[in-house]
């Protein structure tokens, strides 16, 4: 049954889809770990703004950079901003929504109206709030991105927690005198996998974006160092004469959002 689910889940057309963009974008990234064809900070006034070449495939910069290899470790940094977000919003989010939607009562009401008051604010406007107060940085965007992130995945979570814990198997083993934690952790959350798996890849859709709204708007990475949203905040200016200066980090973020947005539902709709 298992190794059959698998198998429709491989000829999934969005899955199909999503896993061949994200496999050239992490084949992009994982090349440029152990090879770059130029040093990504190394500028060259003789060089400033050319266009696509043999020499530079994807043009240089107002700094004589290379585009290419900025765009390859911009990439990458972008990718590590959207995982470590993931691992807060999704970590927390899922911890608060199970026990939440799993005791009810007073908790589920406090907590339920903190996290309606937060979804109030748009998460780029709540991350920006809280880029305010911890300061600018790879490390900061990432904790104030996971902080924004947190309100979605914990009513994601409390609601399908909500839907598992009066079924008959979770009756059962309430009987057994199965205690709450392993309740929660070893008989509802892995019931609810395909959701929260689902949820997590439409969450690294929105936090590519969020990275690069904000880096955009130069609260993530700091000079010289590159992501795709700060490249994107360089090359504005230069849209008409060196189109391929914004293009090229541009495409890569679009192709990241499709890969994420085909496999999350191709997941749902696996699910």
């Amino acid at each position: 049954m298992k190794n059959s689910k698998l198998r429709k889940l491989s000829k999934n057309p969005y899955v199909l889809i999503g896993g061949i963009i994200m496999g050239l974008v992490l084949a992009m990234i994982i090349l440029g770990i152990f090879w770059m064809p130029y040093e990504p900070t190394k500028m060259s006034a003789s060089e400033k703004l050319q266009g696509i070449s043999l020499r530079h495939i994807m043009g240089t910069d107002n700094m004589g950079r290379d585009v290419f290899s900025r765009v390859m470790y911009g990439s990458r940094v972008t990718l590590m901003i959207a995982i470590g977000t993931i691992i807060i919003g999704a970590g927390v989010g899922t911890i608060i929504g199970a026990i939440t939607g799993y005791y009810g009562g007073m908790i589920d009401e406090v907590t339920m109206r903190v996290i309606d008051a937060l979804f109030a604010f748009p998460s780029i406007l709540l991350a920006l709030v809280i880029v305010s107060v911890f300061g600018v940085g790879w490390t900061q965007l990432v904790i104030s991105l996971g902080i924004a992130f947190v309100p979605s995945f914990a009513r994601i979570v409390r609601g399908e927690v909500l839907r598992c814990k009066n079924m008959d198997y979770i009756e059962n083993a309430r009987l057994q005198g199965v205690s709450d934690l392993r309740m929660i952790f070893l008989h509802i959350l892995p019931n609810i996998k395909g959701v929260l798996a689902s949820s997590i890849l439409i969450g690294f859709n929105n936090a590519v974006l969020a990275e690069a709204g904000l880096s955009y708007l130069g609260v993530g990475s700091q000079p010289p160092y590159a992501s795709l949203g700060r490249m994107l905040s360089d090359a504005q200016q230069y849209m008409f004469t060196r189109p391929s200066y914004v293009l090229c980090p541009g495409i890569v973020i679009v192709l990241m959002v499709l890969g994420f947005a085909f496999l999350g539902e191709g997941i749902k709709r696996w699910e």
